[in-house]
This record gives C-alpha cells, sequence and structure tokens, in this order.
C-alpha cells in the first residue's frame, strides 16, 4: 500500500445489531468500561458471545467486578482494525451488566472462558446489550 492509499479517504457504514453481534463474537478480547470512584475505568478482558449477551470471568475481588454487583450500566467495545489500510470495524455495547449465578452456566463459562492471566477468576459476568453501536471504516469509494 502507498502513503497516498494509507491517506485516501474513509466512509463509515453502519452495522446491524445481528451482524454487529456476529462480529463481536469474532475476536477474543475488548474492554470493558466501568464507573471507578464516579470517573470512568476500563479494562481489557476476553470475552464470548452467548444468547445476544457478552460473557466476561473475573476476579470477586476486582475492580469490574465490584461495579457491578447493582445491575450497573457499563460498555463493552471491541474492535479490529488495520492500520495499514485504516479499514475495519468497532462495536460498543452498552448495557446492565449482571453477575451470572446459574451454577450450570458458569460452569459452562469457566470451562469455555479461560483467562489470560494466572488469577483466579471465580466471577461470571453477563453483559445484557440495550444499545449496540457499531460501524465498518472502507474505503470511500466501496459501496
Amino acid at each position: 500500500m502507498t502513503a497516498d492509499e494509507s491517506r485516501a479517504a474513509r466512509r463509515l457504514v453502519p452495522v446491524e445489531r445481528g451482524e454487529a453481534l456476529r462480529l463481536l463474537s469474532s475476536v477474543p478480547f475488548g474492554r470493558v468500561v466501568f464507573t471507578e470512584g464516579a470517573l470512568p475505568a476500563i479494562r481489557p478482558v476476553n470475552h464470548l458471545v452467548d444468547l445476544d449477551r457478552i460473557i466476561v470471568r473475573t476476579r470477586l475481588t476486582a475492580k469490574v467486578a465490584g461495579a457491578v454487583r447493582a445491575d450497573t450500566v457499563v460498555a463493552y467495545e471491541a474492535d479490529q482494525i488495520d492500520p495499514a489500510t485504516r479499514t475495519g470495524w468497532s462495536v460498543v455495547v452498552t448495557g446492565k451488566a449482571r453477575t451470572v449465578t446459574d451454577p450450570q452456566l458458569v460452569a459452562r463459562y469457566q470451562r469455555d472462558l479461560q483467562p489470560w492471566v494466572d488469577l483466579k477468576s471465580d466471577t461470571v459476568i453477563a453483559i445484557e446489550p440495550t444499545f449496540v453501536t457499531a460501524f465498518r471504516m472502507v474505503p470511500a469509494e466501496d459501496e
């Protein structure tokens, strides 16, 4: 790709909810945004999408777990953007986060969603999407 091609105009193409959740399912991690001390806080986490909910594992003592004890509204963002072509997509989900308590679901998520760090993840959180905003960045000439 030439420098002129990398500077070429891009446009944003909205993505519908179903496709947005499929895109989210295609990547292994994202960022959960929550409130800590009345300020926004962001943590990278790995996730899976199940029944249109974003599932993450954490530690009960982690700040993100503490932030979701009372059906707190959070945001979750994941993307896949190529820095060379400046194309890709981004998905942002906003909704209530709840601790998963069903023992069968917890067991399944603990099996299917392995933490990336060597810390005990004893809490499973599900984010119920209320708002899903997504777009693709494509070259301006693409239809």
